[in-house]
């Protein structure tokens, strides 16, 4: 592991480690909120993951899958990146890991942020554009005025073909997949962000270690 990705997760661990009551309390009330019955209705309708789902680096040879309900402006999520990203590391090959997107109302650019994710998506790009937006975190997030701007300039940085990432960053399309993502979101009950599923069920992580142990334990069935 580099020393970078080592301090990146020093810091990761924490942060969600402090946040960690947050979420899982967040989790808890989900369920409490939403009735199991129209859970598992919306589960077997294949919320958790679509056909279409946008998928982080390429699809593992097994049927386990890693889904993130997640919001870019979400500090809980920008803590829990590197974690993940050192899970797809290490189940590189094996484990499908899916990204749903998920932004809060109470973040100004979070809709922004999943437009600009999905509009590098549409031209194979998701991968760099999901970890620009992490990576540059601190510097937007939180912040109440329009960064549309900054998420274009990350664009150009990555090389994108510009004239069609405006058409698709404006487009009714790129918003309504975006809605379709946040609706099997509030289906299967989903409040807050990060929230995990994995193989098809809700993971709610105590410790880093929870991750890996959750992954093992599924590839193991």
């Amino acid at each position: 592991m580099r020393s970078q990705t080592k301090a990146a997760l020093a810091v990761a661990v924490i942060v969600i480690l402090a946040i960690g009551g947050v979420i899982i309390a967040s989790q808890s009330q989900q369920r409490d909120q939403t009735a199991a019955a129209d859970v598992s209705a919306a589960t077997a309708d294949g919320a958790i993951v679509r056909e279409d789902s946008r998928i982080l680096g390429e699809e593992g040879s097994s049927d386990v899958t890693f889904v993130e309900f997640l919001d870019f402006e979400c500090e809980a999520c920008g803590a829990a990146y590197p974690i993940v990203e050192d899970l797809r590391a290490k189940y590189a090959g094996e484990v499908t890991f899916v990204i749903r997107y998920f932004p809060l109302p109470g973040h100004f650019n979070a809709g922004r942020a999943a437009r600009a994710v999905e509009s590098a998506a549409r031209q194979g790009e998701l991968d760099a554009m999901y970890s620009k937006m992490y990576e540059t975190q601190k510097e937007w997030g939180e912040a109440q005025e329009p960064k549309d701007d900054l998420f274009r300039s990350f664009a150009e940085e990555i090389g994108l073909d510009m004239d069609q990432y405006d058409a698709d960053y404006a487009s009714q399309e790129v918003d309504e997949r975006i809605s379709r993502d946040v609706a099997d979101g509030e289906s299967l009950g989903v409040t807050g962000t990060p929230t995990f599923y994995v193989d098809g069920e809700l993971f709610q992580p105590k410790t880093v270690e929870d991750f890996s142990a959750a992954l093992d334990e599924a590839l193991a069935e």
